[in-house]
C-alpha cells in the first residue's frame, strides 16, 4: 500500500475503545489547554477580523453550525468555526508543541475536529479517537520530513498538520478507505504555510486555514469528490515536492504501540511565546528568583543554545507584541522586568518600553555548532558588581520529561480566562467540562466548555 492507503487503513481500523484511559487523559489535557488559549486569544485583532469574515460569509442566516470559542452563543459555518478557532488558539503562541513535528499539533487538529463533532453531535469518544488518529498521522509524516521541510521555510504546523487533520476528520466522519484516500489527495491540493509569516497575524491564519482546508477535504470526499491515490507518494506528489525529494515515505505501520501521542507526546507551554525561548527563560528565571536579581543590577545577558534551536527567533528588535513573541532579546527583557513571562508581557506598549529596549541592547544570542539534539540552552547574567551567574537547562519545564501538573494546567487556564476579561470564568469548571471528553456527546461537551468560560 502507498502512504494514502496506509493512512486510510489505519483511520478506518482504529476505534475509540482502543485508546485506553492514558490516551484519553492526554486528549483531555490537550483539549483544555488548546481551548483556554483560544479563549484568551479570541479578542486579538486577528481573531476579531476572522469573526467579521465568518459573519459576512454566513450573512443573516447564522444557521446551526459550530460555535466560536470564547464567542458566547455565536454559531457560524463549519469552515468558519475551524478557521476562526484555529486562529484564536494560535495567535498568542501559547498552544502546545511537539518538537519532532517542528510544530503545534493540537491547534492543527482540535478546531476542525471540534466543529465537525459539535455540528453533527458525534459521540465525544469518537472525537477523542479522531484526535489520536490525526496525531498519529502527522507525527508519522513528520518523522521523515519535518526537520528538512521546516529548514526550507515551510510552517510545518500547517503544511504537515493538514494531512493529520484530514485523517482525523475522515475518521470522525467514518469515511471508508477510498473516501479517505480522496480526502488526503484533496488536502495535498491545499497544503501550505510559510515561516516568513512568523511574527505576523498570518501565522495564526495558516493554522486556522489548515483546519478549514482539512475539513473541506473530508466533507468533499464524503460526497464522492475524487483525487489521486498517489497524491502523497507520487513522482509529483507531496513527499517529493514539499520535501524537495529528501523526504522519506511514511515509516512503518501506523497504529503500532506505543502510539505517537504517548511516544512523541505534547509539550505544554509555560510561557506565551515561541518555544525556542523556553529553555533560556527557565534558566534566566531560576537565576533571577534564586538570587533575587533586579533588572537594574544587570550589565549584560548572554544566551547560547544548541544548533538550530533558535531558528524561529527572527525579531531581535521587536516593535509589536506579536514580534516580541519571536525574540530572545525581548524574552530576556520581559523576564527581568516583569519577574514572569505572562500574556500581559506581550502588549505593543510592553514590548516598546524604554527599559526593555535597554536590556535587549545588552543581550547577546548565539547558537553552538554540532548536533541539533539533545537540545539545551545556557544563560549567563553579568551583574554591575562584577559577579557572573550562569545556568544550563536541558530538561524543559512543561515537556514530556517534566510535564506540568494538572494544577499547573488549571493555573495556565485561569491566566487565559483573566486575559480574556472573563473573571467570572472558573478554571476548575473548565477542567471539569474538558474531563467529560469521551463520556458525553460532543454537542453537550462544547456547551459545558462555553459555560465554563
Amino acid at each position: 500500500m502507498n502512504s494514502s492507503e496506509r493512512i486510510a487503513a489505519f483511520s478506518c481500523a482504529y476505534r475509540p475503545q482502543d485508546m485506553g484511559e492514558r490516551l484519553l487523559q492526554a486528549c483531555v489535557r490537550s483539549l483544555l489547554d488548546t481551548y483556554s488559549v483560544a479563549v484568551a486569544g479570541a479578542n486579538e485583532p486577528a481573531s476579531l477580523a476572522a469573526r467579521r469574515y465568518a459573519r459576512a460569509e454566513a450573512g443573516l442566516d447564522l444557521h446551526l453550525g459550530a460555535h466560536l470559542w470564547g464567542g458566547a452563543e455565536e454559531a457560524v459555518s463549519l469552515e468558519s468555526a475551524a478557521l476562526c478557532n484555529g486562529i484564536a488558539a494560535h495567535v498568542l503562541d501559547y498552544d502546545d508543541v511537539t518538537p519532532m513535528f517542528r510544530g503545534h499539533a493540537s491547534v492543527a487538529l482540535w478546531p476542525a475536529l471540534s466543529a465537525l463533532a459539535e455540528a453533527m453531535d458525534i459521540d465525544s469518544a469518537r472525537l477523542a479517537s479522531a484526535y489520536v488518529v490525526g496525531f498519529e498521522v502527522l507525527c508519522g509524516l513528520a518523522r521523515g520530513m519535518a526537520i528538512e521541510q521546516y529548514a526550507r521555510g515551510w510552517h510545518t504546523t500547517a503544511s504537515i498538520g493538514i494531512l493529520g487533520c484530514t485523517a482525523g476528520c475522515a475518521h470522525l466522519l467514518g469515511l471508508d478507505p477510498q473516501q479517505t484516500v480522496n480526502a488526503l489527495g484533496l488536502a495535498v491540493a491545499q497544503a501550505g504555510g510559510v515561516r516568513e509569516n512568523v511574527g505576523t497575524q498570518a501565522k495564526s491564519f495558516q493554522a486556522g486555514q489548515c483546519n478549514a482546508a482539512a475539513l473541506r477535504a473530508a466533507l468533499l470526499a464524503r460526497e464522492g469528490f475524487e483525487a489521486s491515490a498517489d497524491a502523497i507518494d507520487g513522482e509529483f506528489g507531496y513527499l517529493g515536492l514539499y520535501g524537495a525529494g529528501t523526504a522519506a515515505a511514511l515509516p512503518g505501520e501506523l497504529g503500532n504501540a506505543p502510539l505517537e501521542l504517548e511516544r512523541s507526546g505534547l509539550d505544554v507551554k509555560k510561557y506565551p511565546m515561541c518555544y525556542a525561548t523556553h529553555r533560556a527563560l527557565d534558566g534566566l528565571l531560576a537565576i533571577k528568583h534564586g538570587h533575587g536579581i533586579d533588572a537594574a543590577q544587570v550589565r549584560a545577558v548572554h544566551v547560547r543554545a544548541s544548533a538550530g534551536a533558535l531558528v524561529p527567533l527572527v525579531h531581535p528588535c521587536p516593535r509589536t507584541g506579536l514580534e516580541g513573541k519571536f525574540s530572545m532579546q525581548y524574552a530576556v527583557a520581559a523576564a527581568l522586568l516583569d519577574g514572569a513571562v505572562r500574556l500581559a508581557s506581550f502588549t505593543d506598549a510592553a514590548v516598546c518600553r524604554p527599559a526593555a529596549a535597554e536590556l535587549m541592547a545588552r543581550t547577546s544570542v548565539a547558537e553552538a555548532d554540532g548536533d541539533m539534539f539533545p537540545k539545551w540552552a545556557e544563560v549567563e547574567i553579568v551583574l554591575r558588581d562584577g559577579r557572573s551567574l550562569a545556568q544550563r537547562v536541558e530538561r524543559l519545564g512543561g515537556s514530556q520529561q517534566a510535564p506540568l501538573t494538572d494544577a499547573d494546567l488549571r493555573e495556565k487556564a485561569a491566566d487565559c480566562l483573566q486575559w480574556a476579561g472573563r473573571e467570572q470564568g472558573d478554571a476548575r469548571r473548565l477542567w471539569d467540562a474538558a474531563s467529560r471528553l469521551g463520556r458525553i456527546s460532543s454537542r453537550q461537551l462544547f456547551q459545558e466548555l462555553r459555560f465554563g468560560t
